[in-house]
């Protein structure tokens, strides 16, 4: 059983170890979707960390823990983001995305900045195909860690090109803020701490197995859908 999700996120310590492309990146240390008619929506999650795309009474439901700036995480969604997508819009599966942001070390936020653009991307006129849609945009177009990261015109283009609705759309090319990277990045790293003592991303939780994916099983997504869920 998991600990009080509030509790560790608020007592989480995190200690800097980030790792190369094979180990991930790392740190030591619920909503209703809803959008454009019977489409698997998006919305953001009760506790305000992260954001559901799919059903939320879909079969299969994970969290996926993800850095914008983490090599690791992009190779994740060039792998299997397709098959995410389908069994989102299939209804076989829900995403709840929980963004960290501990490699921000530039100027610019970059990681923030983009993890910002999660959270204004989610609601009504999005759809969850749509956001991932988006988010694999995102973290295929990953510039190097340090670097200034894209701008919010481009990440609001990248969304556009998704299918994120116009009204999310305009407030990321406006560059509105809708969380505080750092609590955000806290309070999903409590969560992670959780289940490993290392806070690496990408990591995936099976919320209904309640244990850790193993990522590196190129057929982990597959053997989630085909596990019968009670």
């Amino acid at each position: 059983m998991r600990l009080s999700r509030v509790a560790a996120a608020m007592l989480a310590v995190l200690t800097l170890s980030v790792a190369g492309l094979t180990a991930g990146c790392s740190r030591v240390v619920d909503g209703t979707a809803q959008a454009d008619g019977n489409k698997p929506g998006t919305a953001i999650t009760k506790d305000g960390a992260g954001i559901q795309i799919g059903y939320p009474d879909a079969p299969a439901q994970i969290e996926l823990f993800t850095e914008p700036q983490c090599p690791a995480c992009a190779h994740l969604q060039h792998e299997s983001g397709d098959a995410i997508a389908a069994a989102v819009g299939q209804g076989r599966l829900a995403v709840t995305y929980r963004p960290l942001t501990f490699l921000d070390r530039s100027v610019t936020e970059y990681s923030a900045r983009v993890a910002n653009a999660l959270f204004l991307a989610a609601g009504p006129g999005t759809t969850g195909t749509a956001f991932q849609a988006f988010v694999q945009d995102l973290w295929g177009h990953q510039q190097p860690e340090g670097s200034a990261g894209p701008s919010d015109d481009a990440i609001a283009a990248m969304a556009s090109e998704s299918g994120v609705g116009s009204e999310q759309t305009d407030k990321i090319a406006a560059g509105d803020k809708a969380i505080d990277a750092g609590q955000l990045n806290d309070a999903n790293a409590g969560l992670l701490s959780e289940t490993q003592y290392e806070v690496s991303t990408p990591a995936v939780y099976d919320l209904v197995g309640e244990q850790v994916v193993d990522t590196s099983d190129p057929d982990w997504l597959a053997k989630l859908l085909a596990t019968p869920q009670s």
